[in-house]
């Protein structure tokens, strides 16, 4: 059954500036074996000759948007409305599907799953690898596997289109954790492909924005976790950091 199902996917690309890293992004998703790909490109109405090289590709590209936008999310959005295809998977700039048979051996592991993910390779701005995302991708994700952190980026999980909303535009930094927590709690099958599917590159916007990225997220996981739980997953969460911290800084000595 595997081997026939062939759904069709849309690769989702958001970008605005970024004509250093688009072309990877890019070359990821349309040198896909993957047969049934749909490739989605919205710009932000970019000056820096981002527009020029998402030309070069046209016809490679099934819908490209170049118009103002008001940030990240909405562009997102835009890119959700006009996907055809029963799956989406949001790939922005700088970011890569991790090989050329990545989206080719998602589809083989399980017919017909609701959500589909795996692991995801960090890259740093010299594009080296820095191994597997602190998160691990846990062996089997549900709504829980979030409550200490993001455990499973956007970039590393492939949404049946029907049980996805619109990301909230209330959320500026973290609005793809609620987007995706959001999918999970409509989702019947759930399938861990045991693979790395996508390369992250380090430095987004969240980051930059540290602090009020952390307090959105502390707002999400509020309203899927309760109160009281949440409180007590951040305390979980600072001692864990603390660890991470304190482990990387005696590797680095």
């Amino acid at each position: 059954m595997a081997q026939t199902f062939k759904p069709l996917l849309s690769v989702i690309t958001v970008v605005y500036n970024n004509v250093e890293h688009i072309e990877r992004t890019v070359k990821s998703a349309i040198n896909q074996s993957y047969p049934n790909i749909e490739y989605v490109v919205i710009d932000g109405a970019s000056t820096d000759g981002t527009l020029n090289i998402l030309k070069k590709y046209h016809d490679k590209i099934d819908v490209l948007i170049s118009e103002p936008d008001q940030g990240i999310y909405e562009a997102m959005n835009k890119g959700l409305d006009l996907a055809k295809g029963d799956y989406v998977l949001f790939m922005n700039s700088g970011d890569e599907i991790f090989a050329t048979d990545t989206v080719e051996n998602v589809f083989n592991s399980l017919a017909f799953a609701d959500i589909y993910y795996g692991e995801t390779e960090m890259l740093n701005e010299q594009l080296q690898s820095e191994g597997r995302r602190r998160h691990q991708a846990p062996d089997q994700l549900s709504l829980s596997s979030f409550r200490y952190g993001m455990s499973v980026s956007h970039q590393a999980i492939y949404v049946k289109k029907s049980i996805t909303k619109s990301f909230d535009p209330k959320y500026q930094l973290s609005a793809d954790i609620d987007w995706i927590l959001d999918a999970i709690s409509k989702a019947k099958t759930i399938v861990n492909t045991h693979q790395y599917v996508a390369k992250y590159l380090m430095g987004g916007l969240s980051k930059q924005k540290h602090r009020e990225s952390l307090m959105e997220r502390y707002e999400i996981f509020k309203k899927y976790y309760g109160f009281i739980p949440n409180i007590f997953n951040h305390l979980i969460i600072a001692v864990k950091l603390g660890f991470y911290w304190l482990k990387n800084q005696k590797t680095n000595d």
